[in-house]
C-alpha cells in the first residue's frame, strides 16, 4: 500500500506542476493569444523552459499513473490500457525535448495524444468492476470520456480554422510561419480546444490518483 500511495501522490504532484506551468505561461507570454495559438508555440517565446517543465511533468504524471494502476487492473486487456499511459507519457516528454520547430515534434504528438483516450476508457471500465471503485463511477466515467471528447473538439476546431482560412483566401501550410493575428472572418478557437485537451489528459490521472488514495484510506 505504501508504494501505491507514493505513485498516487506523485501522479497528483506531477500533474499539478504541469498545470501550474501552463497557467503561468498564459500570464508571462501574453503575446501568444490562447484562442488560436497552440500550447507548443510557447516554445517560440521567452519562456521555453516553462513549456519544457509543462511537457516533462505531464509525461511524468502519465507514467506515474501507469505505475500506480498496473496492479489495480485485473485483466491483460486492462494492462494493455495501462501501457498506453506509459506511451502517452513518453510522447509528452518528447514534446518537451523536441519543440514545435523540431522535425520530431509531430512524432511526439503522434505518440503522446492518440493513445490516452483508449487507455483511459479500458482502465476505467475495468476498475469500475471492482466494488471499491463503483461509488466513484460518475466522476470516473466523466473524466475518462472527456479525454476522447476533447480530442474530437480539437480536431473539429482545427478543421474550422483551416477551412475558414481557405475561404478567406489565406494560404497556410506546414511550412508557414505561425500567425500572430487571424484574418477577418477566420474562426480561431483551436487554441482553447488544445488547452481543453491538455486539461482533460492531465486531470484524469490526477482524479484517479486522488480516488485511489481515498480507497486506500478506507481500507486501513
Amino acid at each position: 500500500m505504501k508504494i501505491l500511495s507514493v505513485f498516487a501522490n506523485s501522479t497528483i504532484v506531477f500533474g499539478l506542476i504541469s498545470l501550474i506551468a501552463i497557467l503561468i505561461l498564459h500570464f508571462v507570454s501574453t503575446e501568444f493569444k490562447p484562442s488560436f495559438r497552440m500550447v507548443s508555440e510557447y516554445a517560440l517565446g521567452n519562456y521555453k523552459w516553462l513549456l519544457t517543465i509543462f511537457f516533462f511533468f505531464w509525461g511524468l504524471c502519465a507514467i506515474s499513473s501507469g505505475l500506480m494502476l498496473w496492479n489495480e487492473v485485473t485483466t491483460a486487456w486492462a494492462k494493455f490500457g495501462v501501457i498506453l499511459f506509459f506511451i502517452t507519457g513518453i510522447g509528452a516528454i518528447m514534446g518537451g525535448l523536441f519543440d514545435v520547430q523540431h522535425k520530431l515534434h509531430g512524432l511526439s504528438f503522434g505518440i503522446g495524444v492518440p493513445f490516452m483516450p483508449i487507455g483511459a476508457l479500458i482502465v476505467t471500465y475495468n476498475l469500475l468492476k471492482k466494488a471499491e471503485w463503483q461509488s466513484n463511477s460518475v466522476i470516473m466515467l466523466i473524466s475518462s470520456h472527456a479525454i476522447w471528447i476533447s480530442l474530437i473538439v480539437m480536431a473539429i476546431s482545427m478543421f474550422l480554422l483551416f477551412s475558414s482560412l481557405k475561404s478567406a483566401g489565406v494560404a497556410y501550410g506546414p511550412d508557414s510561419p505561425p500567425m500572430t493575428e487571424l484574418p477577418q472572418g477566420v474562426i480561431g478557437i483551436s487554441g482553447w480546444a488544445n488547452r481543453l485537451l491538455v486539461l482533460c489528459y492531465i486531470l484524469y490521472p490526477v482524479i484517479t490518483a486522488k480516488l485511489l488514495l481515498t480507497i486506500i484510506e478506507l481500507k486501513k
